[in-house]
């Protein structure tokens, strides 16, 4: 399609706008393929399960479409009360959207992990959902065909059509453009719904409680995998700044299960937790764009998981 072609398409094509999300397998690449499409960090990526707890949104503005990312935790199969709570969250999450994304390693045969989500997505006959193969950087072009017909199979087995079928590498790069381009279409007609400097819609806390939770999670994921949630308690300016020189201080709790738990965090002379502290705040200074004086305490919350009122209590 020529230049002027393209220019008098976007002209009368009405602006779409809408919700995606993206599902698989914890490690599937979701939230690395959020960051590549809104182009900045706002997804909180680990190479651990289970380290996205809200619904983080990123936002990609193009001219002809808005689309909002919604990633909702990983499904998996329940064992405690916050499990099922996770879960009641992914399956509203994925009846409210407009696109699923459904995203399957090019490195990882599809396991019953995968057939699991693909056969609760089967179940909501309405959304069209696309197929994305991720990781494309780690294979050959052989063994990645053989991932693109394996995907296909399965969704006629469960007897519903992929709308698209796309292999993409976030990490380079590859075909995450054409991926937006595919997504756009499938968006229903309506103006941006949200402003175009916006990149999130998560509340800063909430953001900045991820990111301290991820620097937190950072060496100690063997020994604390889960039973790390944080709060941050309150953001202020510090009074009496020049105005051309701010500085934020954020009061954070770090929360653990068990008494047990605290040494790991805060490491032998407190030098754990010191490491968290300048970590983190490096990425919230990058997300706020503010000088950041970050004051955190660890503290215990016995077996937060299982009790509903300190789960409401941390957010959840």
């Amino acid at each position: 399609m020529g230049a002027m072609s393209a220019r008098t398409l976007e002209n009368n094509a009405p602006h779409r706008a809408g919700f995606a999300c993206f599902v698989g397998r914890p490690n599937a690449g979701k939230s690395t393929l959020t960051n590549a499409l809104v182009g900045q960090k706002v997804a909180i990526t680990s190479n651990r399960p289970q380290t996205t707890r809200h619904t983080v949104r990123g936002i990609v503005h193009r001219e002809d479409a808005q689309l909002i990312l919604v990633d909702t935790p990983g499904l998996h199969k329940p064992r405690t009360l916050l499990g099922e709570r996770l879960n009641d969250v992914v399956r509203t999450t994925w009846a409210e959207v407009d696109v699923i994304g459904f995203c399957l390693p090019a490195d990882q045969k599809l396991g019953p992990g995968d057939k699991f989500i693909i056969k609760e997505l089967a179940g909501i006959k309405k959304t069209p959902k696309i197929a994305i193969i991720t990781k494309t950087d780690l294979v050959n072009s052989k063994t990645l065909r053989e991932q693109l017909l394996a995907v296909s199979r399965l969704g006629e087995e469960l007897g519903f059509q992929w709308a698209e079928i796309i292999p993409v590498s976030a990490v380079k790069g590859d075909q995450v453009d054409l991926l937006a381009d595919l997504i756009a279409p499938l968006l229903p007609e309506s103006p941006p719904l949200y402003p175009e400097g916006d990149l999130t819609d998560e509340p800063e806390m909430v953001m900045v409680a991820e990111l301290i939770r991820e620097a937190a999670l950072e060496g100690v994921r063997d020994e604390l995998p889960h039973s790390i949630a944080v709060v941050v308690e309150e953001m202020l300016p510090r009074e009496d700044r020049p105005a051309d020189r701010p500085l934020l201080d954020i009061h954070a709790n770090v929360y653990i299960e068990r008494p047990s738990q605290k040494g790991i965090i805060i490491g032998p002379q407190g030098k754990r937790l010191k490491e968290v502290g300048t970590k983190s705040r490096k990425h919230i200074e990058a997300l706020l764009g503010t000088p950041v004086f970050l004051d955190l305490h660890v503290k215990v919350a016995k077996d937060w998981q299982r009790d509903p009122k300190q789960l409401r209590k941390l957010g959840f």
